[in-house]
């Protein structure tokens, strides 16, 4: 009687499985908080796509939250918009509706 114990056989679960699959997004759009001084907060979005021109995108955000922005130039990360206050959840909805992005390529980070 010859039985094999199943539980003994090494498994890496965090191995590659092999399942590339090409319609699985790579390029997310991040959005962002940073916590300044105080109740303070910052929103930054980046991972715009490039034919996306940002200065407009600013504008009109800017227009549509009444809150200030600026442009900044990172190295690794390119070009990142940041926003006065936490305007998260309102940038996805106007990058999903305006610039028809879809939302599973929107990740929001923060608490």
């Amino acid at each position: 009687m010859s039985t094999s114990i199943e539980n003994l056989k090494t498994f890496d679960p965090f191995a590659d499985t092999g399942d590339d699959d090409i319609s699985q997004p790579t390029n997310y759009i991040h959005i962002r908080i940073q916590q300044r001084n105080g109740r303070k907060t910052l929103t930054t979005v980046q991972g715009l796509p490039v034919e996306y021109d940002q200065k407009r995108i600013l504008r009109a955000l800017k227009k549509d939250f009444a809150c200030n922005g600026t442009i900044v130039k990172d190295d690794e990360l390119g070009e990142v918009i940041q926003l006065q206050g936490d305007q998260r959840v309102k940038v996805m909805e106007f990058l999903s509706t305006q610039l028809n992005i879809l939302k599973k390529n929107i990740k929001i980070h923060g608490f």
